[in-house]
């Protein structure tokens, strides 16, 4: 495979940043975006002990900065990885609208944004190009207590599908990532977030009640699996010239989706 230079955003942690190391050590050129400077300064350090300075730049990309943005255009990719992401979970139909915008407005407006301004890029330079979407099993099922996040995902799906067909005419590649409950600390501290505005006095939904939703999900083998399966994926999906659109990890997750999708249909209120 060409060595091809990528752009991955959210690479302060996870999937993000074990993708980042394992793709620069693969032989690609890496640029890292992170969200805050603290993670510049800690991956910068990760990657000079690993000896990746020559494969792997670290640059602080907040996807909501536009400073950040406009800079991050300068740089000459082949592969925008837009991996950038955040959750908010809790019962749909109490959760607070502000923090549903601003939910949509990290894992959707600001992937569009970017997404967008690179494909503009690659057209106008008359050069193709690939995007690569992390989206989530959430994105084509729901879970009681992730709704809001996972219809970020759905709606990431559905434009990366409309992508698919508009830019093929401009040989511009669009792919999906679609990971399983893997064990990063990011479905964790997504489960956290609702306990900052549920409340026991004034919410319909108790704070006990949600905490067992959360426990019956990942607190199973099933809702902890191991990162580096899902990062060696991304290693292996992001750089190539061919593949599926879309990439569930691990099988048994793309089994259960397929037949959830099946019952969908007989589904009845």
């Amino acid at each position: 495979m060409k060595p091809k230079t990528i752009l991955i955003t959210g690479a302060g942690s996870g999937f993000g940043e074990g993708a980042a190391i394992g793709l620069a050590k693969a032989g690609h050129k890496v640029i890292a975006g992170v969200q805050i400077s603290p993670q510049v300064t800690a991956l910068r350090k990760k990657v000079e002990e690993l000896g990746l300075q020559d494969n792997l730049q670290v640059e602080r990309l907040d996807i909501l900065d536009p400073y950040d943005v406009k800079y991050a255009l300068t740089w000459d990719i082949d592969i925008l990885f837009s991996n950038a992401g955040m959750g908010e979970a809790g019962p749909t139909f109490e959760i607070p609208v502000d923090l549903v915008r601003r939910n949509f407005e990290t894992n959707v407006f600001a992937p569009l944004a970017l997404a967008q301004q690179f494909i503009a890029k690659f057209i106008n330079e008359k050069r193709t190009g690939k995007v690569v979407f992390t989206s989530s099993m959430g994105g084509l099922f729901t879970p009681p207590g992730y709704g809001i996040y996972v219809s970020t995902k759905h709606a990431l799906e559905a434009i990366a599908e409309a992508m698919q067909d508009e830019l093929k005419k401009y040989g511009i590649q669009i792919q999906t990532i679609n990971p399983g409950a893997y064990l990063t600390g990011y479905n964790e501290t997504m489960a956290d977030n609702p306990f900052r505005w549920l409340d026991d006095n004034k919410n319909f939904t108790k704070r006990a009640e949600m905490r067992e939703v959360f426990d019956s999900l990942l607190g199973t083998p099933q809702g902890r699996l191991d990162p580096q399966e899902m990062i060696d994926a991304m290693i292996r999906i992001v750089p190539s010239d061919t593949g599926k659109f879309r990439n569930v990890v691990p099988q048994f997750v793309e089994d259960m989706l397929k037949e959830h999708q099946q019952k969908a249909w007989d589904n009845t209120i």
